[in-house]
């Protein structure tokens, strides 16, 4: 369980005051060595990017076989100040992979070492702006998507989790978090049965699947909708992406106080910690190699959806 880093998290992010600093001193004192903390600055404000690596036993840091995983915390930003007071609802990604963090470094502490390397990126902002959007309001980011996408995607990733809260919409209406199809290159694949197994495990329910459009894998920036920034990682790398969506029954705003349900969030880092263990071991696989082949052979490339056009 991460119940005890989702607590100690939220407490420590739901302060005017949070920042990279003192989250990098938090997982450090949960056993992640290796952290490292940028602070960027906007046309809306600052964020500090938090970096966080936990090292397998045979990962590429140590020179082993055992693939890196990269789990990408999502979010416009932790707080609206002075807009809204306290934490929103869109912190809940940072949250889920910041947890991740903290609990596979106790794990490491404690003789559990996974085999692959793990990489967690996101970012602290307890001030973001806010921004209209239907049915209920984003928030928007102090930084624009392209640098989160520089501070947080790395080519040492070989698949990617990313986590972000999926409450602002009419087509998820599921309490608790569910899971997109894959994305690789502009290709939406087939949802990975492995990652379904692993959402049903954890959450001892049947698998959700958060609905994606080709609008939801193109760039921000490009005057169409996306149902969030979920799948914007997937825009700067040839790594498999999947989506851990937090979601809710009804539509939430992203700006909206009060409305983190803790329990979606621990399971979903379940989740991220058991897709971690598995893929790292080989026995978890985000899609379909020889069907991806096929797939480019046929219809040719679509990297051109990972651009501007």
């Amino acid at each position: 369980m991460a119940w005890r880093e989702v607590l100690d998290l939220y407490d420590l992010l739901d302060d005017a005051a949070a920042s990279g600093t003192a989250v990098a001193g938090w997982l450090k004192a949960h056993g992640v060595d290796d952290v490292s903390v940028t602070t960027v600055q906007g046309d809306k404000g600052s964020t500090d990017f938090v970096r966080a690596v936990i090292p397998g036993s045979r990962g590429r840091i140590a020179g082993g076989d055992a693939p890196t995983l990269g789990i990408i915390g999502r979010l416009g930003g932790l707080g609206a100040r002075p807009e809204r007071i306290g934490f929103v609802s869109d912190g809940d990604g940072a949250l889920v992979a910041l947890a991740v963090a903290g609990k596979l470094g106790s794990m490491r502490q404690r003789g559990d070492q996974l085999p692959g390397d793990v990489i967690v990126a996101t970012h602290v902002c307890p001030d973001a702006p806010t921004r209209p959007h239907d049915p209920v309001p984003f928030m928007d980011s102090p930084v624009d998507v392209g640098a989160m996408n520089e501070h947080e995607v790395e080519d040492a990733m070989e698949a990617i989790l990313s986590v972000d809260t999926t409450k602002g919409n009419r087509v998820v209406n599921h309490q608790g978090f569910a899971i997109s199809p894959t994305v690789k290159e502009g290709w939406i694949l087939r949802v990975s049965e492995d990652l379904l197994d692993l959402a049903s495990q954890v959450s001892g329910r049947l698998p959700v699947v958060l609905p994606l459009t080709m609008q939801d894998i193109t760039p921000y920036g490009n005057d169409v909708y996306h149902i969030n920034s979920i799948l914007q990682p997937c825009t700067a790398t040839s790594a498999p992406v999947v989506g851990v969506a937090i979601t809710t029954e009804t539509a939430v705003p992203g700006c909206g106080t009060g409305a983190t349900d803790l329990t979606s969030v621990e399971s979903a880092a379940r989740f991220c910690i058991e897709t971690a263990k598995t893929y790292g071991a080989g026995t978890t696989s985000f899609y379909d190699e020889p069907d991806f082949t096929r797939l480019t052979e046929r219809y040719g490339s679509m990297h051109h959806l990972q651009s501007m056009g």
